[in-house]
C-alpha cells in the first residue's frame, strides 16, 4: 500500500495544539476539581473519603437543579417537563446512592485513622443537601443556623426555606385538576415541615384508582421512584455509619446512628405510600 493510500485510511489526528488551556478544561474546569482535595491526615483512605464526599456534593447540586426544574414546570401546569426532570433525578439518585459503596466497607479502625481530621464537620452541615431536604418538604429554620457565617449560602437557604417545596407544587397542581386538596394544606406555612393529611391521602387514592396512563398518575409514580431512592440513601448512610463507628456520637455532635435511624424511618411524600392501602 502506498503512503498516500495509507494516509487516507488512517483516522484523523485530533487537534492537539491550543493557544491556552484546552476547550475541555475551559468547559469542565477539571484542573480546579482535581486540586480541591487537601487531606489533613497521613492515612491514604482519607483521600477516598474526601473525594467521595465531594462527588456527593456535585450530585446534590444536579438533583436540586432537577427538582427545581420540576417545581417550576408544575407551577406552569407542564407535567411532562416535570416528569422528565424527575426521571432524570432518579438516575442521578442512583449514582448518588452508589457513592456509599467506597465508604460502606470501612472498618472502625480505618475510619478512626482520619476521623479526627473532620473535627466537628458533619454531612448534615451540607448546604446543598439541606436544599434537597427543603425541596422534599423537610423544612426547619434551625438548619440555617450553621450557615450564618456564609452570607451567600445562608441567603440561598433562607430563600429555599420560604419557597413551596416540590411536593407543595404537586399538591397545588392536584387542586387545580379538581382533586380535594383542602385549603389548610394549600395555604400552609411552607417554611415548616410538611405533615401528612388524610385528605391528601384520599386525593392520591383517587388518582391511583383512575386512569393509570393519566399524567397525574405518572407523576405520582415518578415521585414514588424519587421517594424510594431517598429512603435508600438514608438507609445506606445509616448502614455505612453503623459499620464505621457503631453507636458513637456523630462528628457534628448528633446522636450518630440513633439520629440516622430516626431519619431512615420517615418517608417523603408520605401519602403516596399510605394511599396504596386504599386502592
Amino acid at each position: 500500500m502506498s503512503q498516500e493510500a495509507h494516509d487516507i485510511h488512517e483516522p484523523e489526528t485530533p487537534h492537539l495544539d491550543f493557544e491556552g488551556t484546552t476547550p475541555y478544561e475551559d468547559y469542565v474546569k477539571a484542573d480546579v476539581l482535581t486540586h480541591l482535595q487537601h487531606t489533613l491526615s497521613d492515612d491514604p483512605g482519607e483521600m477516598v473519603f474526601l473525594v467521595t464526599t465531594q462527588v456527593m456534593e456535585l450530585w446534590f447540586t444536579v438533583i436540586v437543579h432537577e427538582w427545581e426544574t420540576a417545581a417550576r414546570a408544575l407551577r406552569a401546569d407542564d407535567v411532562a417537563t416535570a416528569i422528565d426532570a424527575l426521571k432524570r433525578s432518579v438516575r442521578e439518585l442512583e449514582a448518588l446512592n452508589a457513592s456509599w459503596k467506597p465508604l460502606g466497607q470501612l472498618t472502625p479502625q480505618q475510619f478512626n485513622s482520619y476521623r479526627s481530621a473532620l473535627g466537628e464537620g458533619s454531612g448534615f452541615q451540607s448546604a446543598m443537601y439541606r436544599r434537597m431536604e427543603f425541596l422534599l418538604g423537610e423544612k426547619s429554620a434551625s438548619m440555617l443556623v450553621p450557615h450564618r457565617g456564609a452570607p451567600r449560602v445562608h441567603a440561598e437557604l433562607e430563600k429555599a426555606l420560604h419557597e413551596p417545596s416540590l411536593y407543595d407544587e404537586v399538591l397545588r397542581l392536584l387542586a387545580r385538576r379538581g382533586y380535594g386538596i383542602p385549603r389548610d394544606v394549600l395555604d400552609r406555612d411552607v417554611s415548616r415541615r410538611y405533615e401528612p393529611s388524610e385528605a391528601v391521602e384520599a386525593a392520591w387514592t383517587e388518582v391511583y384508582a383512575g386512569d393509570p396512563t393519566a399524567d397525574v398518575a405518572r407523576l405520582g409514580e415518578a415521585l414514588t421512584d424519587v421517594a424510594e431512592l431517598v429512603w435508600r440513601w438514608r438507609n445506606d448512610h445509616l448502614v455505612a455509619t453503623r459499620r464505621a463507628m457503631g453507636a458513637k456520637p456523630g462528628t457534628g455532635g448528633s446522636a450518630g446512628v440513633a439520629w440516622l435511624e430516626k431519619r431512615a424511618q420517615k418517608n417523603v411524600f408520605p401519602e403516596l405510600w399510605t394511599a396504596r392501602s386504599h386502592v
